[in-house]
């Protein structure tokens, strides 16, 4: 498998007193996870935190054991990490809201492929050449309803129902979440990230920052401050993944 060069960046935003979102980048660059907190405050913030922690402690825990596939090694670390969530709002009723989004991107030397998971609408991305595609369908109405034709891609970005999500982590009822292989090669970069990001910039351009500053951290900062400038709502996480050769223009 290509070799993979990576760097993630979080803020606050412009109008949010605190971080609901968190992410992880595994030293080694076999995982990257980013997550979305809602539910006020401490739920927000608690949320997206016990998500994280929760998957990362399951694909350590797991990550060499040869006969679970990676689908299904994904699929427990997100129940995982709901049961996570589920079991700390039982404990505080004051955090009874909170849930997250979050996706994550695994790089196991048992596959050909790297997978991906996710719940609600944190994205991931490729970029190869100059096309950018959304790799992740959003559990939101808003997406349900642009694929039943009922709305237009340009309506629902400012469509009022457009943040409203149809599943999430930190309920009873999880039973749809996005497990799938990705197709890449050599070249391509992947972008995950929080819908703070995704709110303020629109594909266009997200696809000429990557395309544009190819060193990982950089990049990554320029798409922050990017949404920042375009209103900075709500917090912004991104996490960009290179998979290519290292070459001097990717020294951070």
């Amino acid at each position: 498998m290509t070799d993979r060069i990576f760097s993630g960046l979080t803020d606050p935003g412009l109008l949010r007193t605190s971080n609901q979102d968190d992410y992880y980048i595994d030293p080694e660059g076999r995982f990257f996870i980013v997550a979305d907190g809602m539910g006020g405050h401490a739920g927000g913030q608690e949320a997206s935190r016990l998500a994280t922690a929760a998957i990362k402690t399951c694909l350590d825990q797991h990550w060499h054991t040869a006969e679970t596939a990676t689908g299904l090694l994904l699929e427990q670390a997100l129940k995982q990490a709901n049961n996570a969530i589920l079991a700390d709002q039982r404990r505080h009723p004051e955090r009874a809201d909170m849930g997250t989004t979050v996706v994550v991107v695994t790089f196991r030397d048992s596959d050909p492929q790297p997978w991906c998971a996710h719940v609600g609408d944190s994205r991931l991305y490729r970029l190869r050449g100059h096309h950018l595609e959304q790799l992740t369908q959003d559990h939101t109405w808003i997406a349900k309803a642009i694929r039943a034709g009922e709305v237009s891609a340009a309506q629902s970005r400012s469509h009022p129902w457009r943040h409203v999500l149809s599943q999430c982590l930190g309920r009873d009822d999880l039973s749809e979440m996005g497990i799938q292989p990705i197709e890449v090669q050599s070249g391509d970069r992947l972008l995950l990230c929080s819908d703070g990001l995704t709110e303020e910039l629109s594909d266009h351009l997200i696809a000429s920052h990557l395309k544009s500053i190819r060193a990982c951290e950089a990049a990554a900062t320029a798409l922050v401050n990017s949404a920042k400038q375009r209103g900075g709502r709500d917090n912004i996480t991104v996490v960009i993944v290179n998979l290519s050769p290292p070459s001097s223009s990717d020294v951070e």
